[in-house]
């Protein structure tokens, strides 16, 4: 039987309501796998691995830093059971970026924390059934991604992309295009050279198709002509996929040696706690998870 586990992300947010709905989504049932919750007591969900007890004190700031180490707990607990071997993957309801650091873990997001604890590079894919975008970079200021774009990491988010979407994802051939960084993919040099000089022998050299501007990349992978689309920083990419599938894409975290989804929405503080949070998103991060366990197996048989 498939083993994931399940994080309940920050407690203050809806993963705890998001996490109890799914359980009992029969889409859910009929996978057949069983899921390992990991978070804290106290949550109202059922927790197989507790990691303490949630106990809000009513002071914001206290409150904050305790839910982001319950959620950074969480994960890492959960992380450090799939590279033991206990778990084959996991799926992770929201934590709050700002919350994590507060609780004392120095990582932007789940990607870097996962790829710090695995000590693999991993690339952060969202993917729905009309388009798939992976992030060049990712949580880092747009000032900081000139110097942080380099030839070196273009090239390995093509190799994780490429073996990602090939074992996981059971895409034999994929057709994976790459989005410039300027404004008409620097228009021969007017609006910035770096496609010109940086990206395009890197799409050459690893036979990605591009780099094309951004406003007609995401609409021709929508088309059906790419597989995926890598997008040089965070914005340009998350919004892409956001407009086209907000609340049905799964966040994935490629060139992990266990499976790693997650839902494409934040904690909702301002929803939480009054039962009306969509479980869309998680359930199909949970479907994708047993989907790409599934594909891991038969691969390596």
């Amino acid at each position: 039987m498939i083993r994931l586990g399940l994080t309940l992300g920050d407690p203050r947010g809806i993963g705890p309501e998001i996490v109890a709905k799914a359980l009992s989504d029969p889409r859910i049932a009929a996978l057949g796998a069983l899921w390992h919750v990991v978070g804290p007591a106290g949550t109202g969900v059922e927790v197989q691995e507790p990691i303490g007890t949630w106990a809000p004190s009513g002071n914001a700031t206290a409150d904050e830093a305790e839910g982001g180490r319950c959620a950074g707990v969480a994960v890492e607990r959960a992380a450090r059971m799939a590279l033991a071997g206990e778990l084959q993957g996991m799926v992770t309801a929201p934590l709050d970026k700002h919350a994590l650091q507060a609780g004392g873990f120095d990582f932007p997001g789940h990607t870097e924390m996962l790829a710090h604890l695995a000590g693999v590079p991993t690339a952060m894919m969202l993917a729905s059934d009309r388009l798939r975008v992976v992030l060049a970079t990712t949580h880092i200021a747009l000032r900081e991604v000139p110097a942080a774009l380099t030839a070196a990491v273009l090239e390995q988010t093509y190799v994780t992309t490429r073996d990602g979407l090939r074992d996981d994802l059971g895409i034999v051939a994929p057709r994976i295009a790459l989005c410039a960084m300027n404004p008409h993919a620097g228009d021969g040099g007017r609006f910035g050279t770096e496609d010109d000089d940086l990206l395009a022998p890197v799409a050459r050299r690893c036979g990605m198709a591009g780099p094309f501007p951004a406003d007609t990349v995401f609409v021709r992978a929508m088309r059906g002509e790419f597989d995926a689309v890598i997008a040089p920083y965070h914005d340009v990419g998350m919004t892409a996929i956001k407009v086209a599938s907000f609340g049905s894409a799964v966040n994935i975290t490629l060139g992990l040696p266990f499976v790693r989804t997650s839902p494409d929405h934040g904690t909702a503080l301002d929803i939480a706690g009054q039962g009306v949070a969509s479980a869309e998103s998680l359930v199909r991060s949970m479907q994708v998870a047993v989907e790409m366990v599934g594909r891991r197996s038969i691969g390596h048989r």
